[in-house]
């Protein structure tokens, strides 16, 4: 279990210049836990290295996240966060449902490449068997609304004719998410293995529309 964040103000309150440093201090370790584990892992990374890059103490470290273990479960959630908010954000219409599913496949595809620590820590995480995020109190409430985006396009299409019922949002998000995640994240070895650059531009947007051509016809009616 992790231990409570300390310094944040609460809800509805302006924080005072003591919670607003403790704030920026921890933000600051996340930032540069990310790029230390993204680099290193989990395994690999310690926690002076982390300290230094993000020009504070070990002991901060310790006071905010309590062990090497729950800042990395916080790096984690960071991810999920940040992921989540940006989905968020997405302005889709979902009386155009064919249009709003490519956006959903379109912002997944570009984020994981903007992001590229999202799939480094992730592939870490999936190589200690997921232990360390199943002991994270938050993970499971940010899946709740990327499958709530795309069932309410599903609904829509279903609703119109156009795509087919009894669809399951969380498969059509598995489906999509797996399709770019896998290709990237394999792209390098996969280069080698085809004997062609799989990350040229070209390719990439090659991908790009298959894995669109692939979720529609999976959907439609």
């Amino acid at each position: 279990m992790q231990p409570p964040s300390r310094g944040r103000a609460k809800p509805g309150r302006k924080p005072g210049v003591r919670e607003q440093a403790a704030q920026e201090t921890q933000d600051a370790i996340l930032r540069a836990a990310t790029r230390i584990f993204a680099k290193h892992g989990y395994s690999g990374g310690r926690i002076e290295q982390i300290s230094r890059a993000a020009r504070s103490h070990d002991r901060m470290i310790y006071y905010y996240f309590g062990s090497k273990e729950g800042l990395y479960i916080a790096v984690l959630e960071n991810l999920y966060r940040r992921f989540n908010e940006a989905e968020a954000a997405l302005a889709l219409d979902v009386g155009e449902p064919e249009q709003a599913l490519v956006a959903v496949i379109r912002f997944i595809w570009t984020y994981y490449q903007r992001n590229p620590e999202f799939i480094t820590l992730l592939n870490d995480e999936n190589l200690h068997r997921g232990k360390h995020i199943a002991k994270s109190l938050r993970a499971h409430d940010y899946s709740s609304p990327a499958t709530q985006i795309i069932d309410a396009v599903l609904a829509s299409g279903v609703a119109q004719g156009v795509f087919r019922g009894g669809l399951s949002a969380r498969d059509i998000y598995l489906m999509i998410a797996s399709l770019n995640y896998f290709y990237l994240s394999n792209r390098h070895t996969l280069s080698a293995f085809f004997g062609a650059r799989l990350e040229s531009p070209e390719a990439l947007e090659h991908w790009h529309r298959q894995v669109i051509d692939t979720v529609l016809r999976a959907v439609r009616a």
